[in-house]
């Protein structure tokens, strides 16, 4: 008996990990074994000390489709309920990784696919990219939180009640999207973005991404001390000091020295 295909692939190339759904028969639609192997994807990824950064994607023209409703079929209430837990599980593994984790989309994105590209630091979407929302027209309760910390309550009830079609030139505008290219230049931009991350100092890019996370959920003063903890442990660990000295030495570091 053959062995069944993965539904994510995996890779890794000096320092970046790339995560790719890979069900393009079921165009990408999430499905339990997906929610499960994302789930372990990151958690490795977020113990692998070799890697600095991690690039989600997707083969073929669509990103995801949603979720694989069609897994569904002859299953009871319970086993529902529990494959929606196995998906909020995913949806957090990618969240809780402390790698700087950047998504690019090609296409089309459909419910659960928005869940795993609002799991990310930040998305770099295609001028091909469209969101969609439709989880009510579906029978079902999908997105209601994320995507409401992410654009905003009404703006969120607007796309779940609709479920229309939102193209990416307006999910740019609502932040859903961080940059917008073409689809040509999808893979190279992506490729820059990585190998800039990975190249910075892996304490204090994965810091940042603490101290920016814990400072959304409460006010300026105690994101502040945040912000304070972080550069003490910075300051403490002593790398510091070698990123100075590449700051120093940089074409950069002299342009803002002769400022």
């Amino acid at each position: 008996m053959s062995k069944a295909k993965p539904p994510v692939l995996l890779r890794r190339e000096e320092g970046v990990a790339h995560v790719v759904l890979d069900r393009t028969e079921a165009r990408n639609a999430l499905n339990l074994p997906m929610c499960l192997v994302l789930k372990e994807i990151f958690e490795a990824l977020d113990a692998d000390a070799d890697i600095r950064a991690v690039v989600l994607s997707a083969n073929g023209p669509v990103f995801c489709a949603g979720a694989d409703l069609k897994e569904r079929n002859g299953r009871d209430e319970a086993w529902v309920i529990a494959r929606r837990r196995a998906s909020f599980a995913a949806y957090d593994a990618i969240a809780r990784c402390r790698k700087p984790v950047v998504a690019a989309t090609q296409g089309p994105v459909v419910g659960s696919g928005g869940e795993i590209l609002m799991s990310c630091d930040f998305v770099i979407a295609s001028d091909r990219t469209t969101f969609r929302f439709p989880e009510p027209q579906w029978g079902t309760v999908g997105a209601t939180q994320r995507l409401q910390r992410t654009i905003g309550k009404m703006r969120a009830k607007e796309l779940l009640f609709t479920g229309r079609t939102m193209p990416v030139e307006e999910a740019y505008q609502l932040g859903l999207v961080a940059r917008i290219v073409p689809a040509e230049a999808l893979a190279e931009t992506i490729a820059s973005i990585a190998e800039a991350i990975a190249a910075a100092p892996p304490l204090a890019m994965a810091l940042t991404k603490q101290a920016v996370d814990l400072g959304s959920e409460t006010d300026l003063n105690n994101g502040i001390r945040v912000e304070m903890a972080a550069i003490e442990r910075c300051l403490a660990d002593g790398g510091w000091r070698d990123g100075l000295n590449r700051f120093a030495n940089s074409v950069g570091g002299k342009e803002n020295h002769d400022l």
